[in-house]
Order: C-alpha cells, then structure tokens, then sequence
C-alpha cells in the first residue's frame, strides 16, 4: 500500500505546510530558538523541527489545539513552576493556540538546555 505522506525534510517544508495564520506562530518561536542559540543545527527528528547542539535541544511542533514544545525531561523540570499553568508530560508542554506563546519563558528554557548539553559534552571529551 503506498504511504500519501510527503516527507519533511527541513523546518522551512515543516512550517509551510499550515495554515499563515499558524505560519506566523511557528516561525516566531523558530526565531526565539535561533536567536537563542545560534550554533545550533536545524533539523527534522522524530517528524519535528528539532534543534541540536551537543545532541538535541529542543523539538516543536503543531498539534491540533497547541503548540507541543520538548525542552526534554530536564528542562521540564527546572522550570516545572513556570510551566505549571500549561498541559504537559514529562518532557513537554503544551501551549494553546488561542495565547501568546511565552516568548521570554521559551528563551530562558533554551538557554538552559544550550548548557546542560555543553556541560555533557565537556564531561564527555574529559573522558576521552
């Protein structure tokens, strides 16, 4: 049986793919993470818009009435209370489509995986 999906490559053919409206959406918390970690790499894992450095970063991607962020568990936790006004799971959160995504909060998560993963990859070449 052949599959109609057309496989996504980049984060540009994962955005373009909506609707503007949501366009617009995922294209500012794109630019959030960007600016924030510049030396990242994008990429498609997992069928989202990933972004890695020293392994991955964070992932994003469109649900149906949200916005799913995956700062992985860790990041999760360091700002559980943040967080705590929003559905999420162990390693993501859900931001509603209806609200301004929390720009400053996902800056501040970023920064704090940009340096759990330094950490690691300094611990990392040390062992070698």
């Amino acid at each position: 049986m052949e599959e109609n999906k057309t496989t996504i490559n980049t984060i540009d053919e994962y955005i373009l793919q909506f609707p503007s409206e949501v366009q617009v959406i995922l294209c500012e918390l794109r630019q959030v993470i960007k600016e924030t970690a510049p030396e990242a790499e994008e990429k498609i894992s997992y069928q989202m818009p990933t972004f890695y450095f020293h392994g991955n970063l964070v992932h994003f991607a469109k649900h149906k009435n949200h916005i799913g962020f995956y700062p992985t568990p860790t990041g999760i936790e360091a700002f559980k209370k943040e967080l705590s006004v929003y559905k999420g799971a162990k390693g993501s959160v859900q931001f509603p489509m209806d609200k301004p995504l929390p720009l400053e909060l996902i800056r501040e998560i970023v920064k704090y995986r940009i340096d759990e993963n330094q950490r690691k990859a300094e611990v990392k070449s040390k062992k070698k």
